[in-house]
């Protein structure tokens, strides 16, 4: 599993258009971000975002969720 390009040392990225925050240690998370950030050009776009520190808790803090898929999992447990 490959991170993306310059976000190599980031485990949560943010999606600024949809408030989506992605962890890149999950294998589906991490594709989808990436076929995402490749389609939508979010690199030039500046659409991307990082947290410090590199964790969910501040990826909440500023507003950012979780993919649909992942809350409902989480919901359910």
């Amino acid at each position: 599993m490959s991170r993306l390009k310059r976000f190599e040392d980031h485990r949560f990225i943010g999606d600024r258009r949809t408030m989506t925050v992605y962890d890149c240690d999950d294998a589906a998370q991490s594709d989808v971000l990436g076929s995402l950030a490749a389609e939508f050009d979010m690199w030039r776009r500046n659409d991307l975002q990082t947290f410090a520190p590199d964790d969910l808790s501040e990826a909440a803090n500023r507003g950012f969720m979780p993919p649909r898929a992942q809350r409902a999992a989480d919901a359910s447990d």
